[in-house]
């Protein structure tokens, strides 16, 4: 038996449970690991209220973690007992101590990188990476516009953007996370709170618009994002922390010929070579200190709860990982 967080009807933080469970063997294709760190992602609250739907209830939560092999199913090959390695997208299930999964769902962890680091950088590190050199691909002289620019993915995008040569507007709520904005490479960050992001934009661009907006937070900000796009512009709408947005006609797309996507990590690391090409550039940038994750904040996994309340109340920045 291991202990572990469940959930048995979606609602607020006090539905996670923390409980003993039963994990088993690890069966063919599979392996059995001991998690050294979880990582905390909004998409976990999604799940917990209900806004995504597990498969089954009751279910465990958790999109990434990192740590280490202690059991291999029969006669599988190239991983191996001991191994460091990390995980992030399906299967859900990682706030537990020890979890199965598909052996051909994780990726070693280079011995240089802090498993504290992978488990709080995997699903948002590899979120960035897709967004940036695949949904849209980011070149020199692009101009985007980041949400939530102090947040765990926001962070990640300002800094890789800028190393790729883009001109990167953010928006935040706070002059702190204005602070940590600009430690990550955004060259104008606009507090949202103070001034209309919308006008800010036009300022900054001389009424030209932004090539892309990656915007994570959904009802709050969809159509302002729309209104600062240039002539056919990429409009990334990855998230929903402020609620789902209002459906939009398809006029108000024609308007300047706009591209609109929700894209979804799973749907672009979907074969073996995807992942490992994915999880491979994001840890050189790691290794090379082109990223730097911002782990702000540690809890017990028993503690999830208490993490959960804490990252919803939008006064938080940076990484939240959780310890078994």
């Amino acid at each position: 038996m291991v202990k572990a967080i469940r959930v048995y009807q979606h609602g607020g933080p006090e539905v996670l449970k923390w409980e003993d469970v039963e994990i088993g063997e690890p069966k063919d294709g599979e392996i059995r690991v001991k998690n050294k760190a979880i990582g905390l992602d909004f998409i976990d609250v999604y799940f917990r209220k209900g806004v995504y739907k597990a498969s089954a209830m009751p279910f465990t939560p958790g999109m990434e973690a990192a740590g280490v092999v202690t059991a291999v199913g029969p006669g599988l090959t190239g991983r191996k007992v001991g191994d460091l390695v990390a995980y992030a997208g399906n299967p859900m299930g990682a706030y537990t101590e020890e979890q199965i999964l598909p052996a051909d769902k994780v990726v070693p962890v280079p011995s240089s990188i802090d498993p504290i680091i992978a488990a709080s950088i995997m699903l948002k590190g590899m979120t960035a990476q897709f967004l940036l050199r695949r949904c849209f691909r980011v070149e020199p002289g692009h101009t985007v516009l980041v949400h939530a620019a102090a947040g765990g993915v926001g962070s990640l995008l300002c800094q890789w953007a800028k190393a790729l040569g883009a001109t990167v507007i953010g928006t935040v709520s706070t002059e702190v996370k204005a602070a940590q904005a600009k430690d990550d490479g955004c060259h104008h960050v606009i507090i949202y709170k103070e001034e209309d992001f919308v006008s800010r934009v036009n300022e900054i661009t001389s009424g030209e618009g932004v090539e892309v907006v990656y915007d994570s937070v959904g009802k709050d900000t969809f159509e302002g994002s729309l209104a600062c796009l240039k002539l056919r512009g990429y409009m990334v709408s990855f998230g929903q922390s402020s609620g789902t947005p209002d459906p939009v006609p398809l006029s108000a797309l024609a308007v300047k010929s706009l591209f609109l996507t929700r894209p979804s990590m799973m749907h672009y690391t979907v074969t073996r070579g995807e992942l490992l090409e994915t999880a491979g550039e994001l840890f050189a940038n790691v290794e090379s200190g082109v990223l730097k994750a911002h782990v702000n904040h540690k809890y017990p996994l028993s503690q999830a709860a208490q993490a959960h309340a804490d990252l919803e109340s939008r006064k938080t920045s940076g990484s939240f990982v959780l310890i078994p």
